[in-house]
């Protein structure tokens, strides 16, 4: 999966894990409350959590300056006048979007329809072209038909800030509906996306991760938080791309032996289990 355990994938994992919300800790589901203060991580701390995931400090700073190059940290100063970075406002927007994915706790269903983006985009600009078709592929839409990109309703908020924050919106028409034929809805699935390769995320997920949750059910987190802290966060980074992978098909258009459940599954383990003993760790840092 690209990008893996990178220092930029890491530091931004750390900070929709921890870095939201008044005092860098979010609510339980990842979630920090509407409005809430986003106070800057102080460069001392973002290295020492860093440093626990096997990141080292010359990486973590060079990391992020090209996450600042992109617009996602901002350099801020603590309470306590400390350096810092705090999140953009497009970073937090990101970042909530996602929550909603991976965080998910409900059964994936069809009732919001499909979402169709429709996009035209003048030669002269086929550099945009390929953003868009990189970025919607990204939030997990499928092709339909050259330039008629599919993904279930739900994601359609998310699409719409994405493609907004990229300043790509008025290339795309977005419409929802239902799918009418001719093919049964299961076989056009399996002709928009990859299963086989989405099917393999989640279980090189699943061999990552399952023997980390077998590891901790007769543990208690609280006993080693950093441990737990590390565990998480690998987990965590290396889980919140699979539910853009994997755009949350139901489960009745997909093969039986489909991994997705399990791999949630494990997810969540991992997340009840470790994520607020890890926060103890972060809180000592």
């Amino acid at each position: 999966m690209a990008d893996l355990h990178t220092p930029r994938s890491l530091i931004i994992t750390l900070y929709g894990a921890y870095g939201r919300g008044g005092g860098h800790l979010t609510g339980g589901g990842g979630v920090s409350g509407a409005g809430a203060a986003d106070p800057p991580m102080p460069v001392a701390a973002l290295i020492r959590l860093l440093a626990a995931v096997g990141v080292d400090a010359p990486s973590v700073r060079s990391a992020v300056s090209r996450l600042k190059r992109r617009g996602l940290l901002e350099s801020a100063r603590t309470p306590e006048g400390a350096a810092g970075y705090a999140l953009s406002g497009d970073a937090r927007q990101l970042l909530d979007d996602g929550d909603r994915r991976i965080y998910a706790g409900t059964e994936p269903s069809l009732a919001d329809g499909w979402v169709l983006a429709v996009f035209s985009v003048p030669e002269a600009e086929r550099a945009r072209r390929h953003v868009l078709r990189s970025r919607l592929a990204r939030l997990g839409f499928g092709t339909a038909a050259p330039g008629v990109w599919i993904a279930p309703g739900g994601l359609y908020e998310e699409t719409r800030h994405t493609l907004e924050r990229l300043q790509l919106a008025e290339y795309v028409e977005l419409f929802r509906g239902d799918h009418l034929g001719f093919a049964a809805t299961e076989d056009s699935v399996a002709r928009w996306w990859d299963l086989a390769e989405i099917a393999g995320l989640h279980h090189a997920f699943l061999q990552r991760n399952e023997p980390v949750l077998r590891g901790w059910e007769s543990r208690d987190a609280l006993d080693d938080p950093e441990r737990a802290y590390r565990d998480y966060l690998l987990a965590l980074d290396s889980w919140r791309r699979l539910p853009y992978a994997d755009p949350g098909l139901p489960a009745e258009l997909l093969p039986e032996d489909w991994p997705g459940g399990r791999s949630a599954e494990v997810f969540a383990g991992l997340h009840a289990g470790l994520r607020d003993a890890g926060a103890e760790f972060v809180r000592g840092v």
